[in-house]
């Protein structure tokens, strides 16, 4: 792939002054959304973060204006990306709340949840979180993401090359054979593939909203802790000491977020082996770009969360 950023691969050194920006990430109470709050904070951006407790996120809070000054410019808005009622009420709030949005950052996941769970609405529970959840949420603010030239960032994995490298459209919930690692390839998939297509739709209506796809690589970020069965608790702790630490995994999400002419079609991360490493753009696998798939997802999605959108020529 093209080495744009130099050997050293794209770093936060890259980043100027982010005053009177606006940085809204969801997940951003630990792991690599909390690095990323870190840095903007530390540049000067505005970040709010949208997370499912209350609890935590007063914790983080906290440790940020410990490190960064009491007056640095960070909230909280509580939304489970479970619960679409949820995503409404999240929406609403940070639409009366915050006049402009650089960048939404789709940060948020669960994965490898062991058994089979479903969402109030029915929904696969790592389906409902990853994609569903964050469907609604980008259709409901993209119009001030686009009076704000902004940016959607959506963050994938490398665990889409996993399972049916497709969308199960006729058991979306995996009620046959539930394998945790095939639904959490699957959920990441249909992010992927919903970033691409949103990337086509609003280039083909002409706004000027970029949106990019990245993935934070082999990152110690406590994501499966709370939902994944003992062997793969294990599997995961075994290989820690070759993962690199939370910060670096936000990088991808940071760059996506602020670094100019970035390209379309592109999957961004660490590039050694896709999982540590220089920073830049990865292969990508062809079946994340099937048009027919994505646009049968779109159509599907906006029947499952009741939000028709897309964006529309200025």
């Amino acid at each position: 792939m093209t080495k744009r950023f130099g050997p050293g691969g794209w770093t936060p050194e890259r980043l100027g002054s982010l005053a009177g920006k606006t940085y809204v990430i969801t997940g951003a109470n630990g792991g690599a959304g909390f690095e990323a709050t870190r840095v903007l904070l530390s540049k000067g951006g505005r970040v709010v973060m949208m997370n499912r407790s209350a609890e935590r996120s007063a914790k983080a809070i906290e440790a940020l204006r410990e490190e960064f000054g009491p007056g640095a410019d960070v909230s909280f808005v509580r939304m489970d990306l479970g619960a679409l009622s949820s995503v409404r009420q999240a929406a609403a709030e940070l639409l009366h709340t915050v006049p402009r949005i650089d960048a939404l950052i789709c940060n948020a996941a669960i994965a490898q949840v062991a058994t089979q769970q479903l969402t109030e609405d029915g929904f696969e529970s790592q389906l409902g979180v990853n994609h569903f959840g964050h469907f609604l949420l980008c259709g409901l603010v993209f119009e001030r993401v686009e009076a704000s030239d902004g940016r959607i960032v959506i963050v994938g994995s490398n665990g889409y090359k996993m399972g049916d490298k497709r969308i199960r459209f006729e058991d979306l919930n995996y009620d046959k054979n539930y394998s945790a690692w095939n639904a959490y390839a699957q959920s990441k998939l249909a992010q992927m593939m919903f970033g691409y297509e949103l990337q086509r739709r609003v280039r083909a209506a002409g706004t000027a909203v970029e949106v990019h796809v990245c993935h934070p690589g082999a990152s110690r970020t406590g994501l499966i802790r709370d939902t994944a069965g003992l062997a793969t608790r294990v599997l995961a702790a075994l290989l820690s000491p070759l993962a690199q630490s939370a910060e670096r995994g936000s990088w991808p999400e940071i760059m996506c977020a602020t670094q100019a002419e970035l390209e379309p079609e592109t999957y961004y991360g660490p590039t050694r082996f896709e999982m540590v490493g220089p920073v830049g753009a990865c292969p990508l696998e062809a079946f994340a770009l099937d048009t027919g798939q994505a646009a049968r997802l779109w159509d599907l999605s906006e029947q499952k969360t009741g939000l028709k959108w897309s964006p529309q020529a200025a």
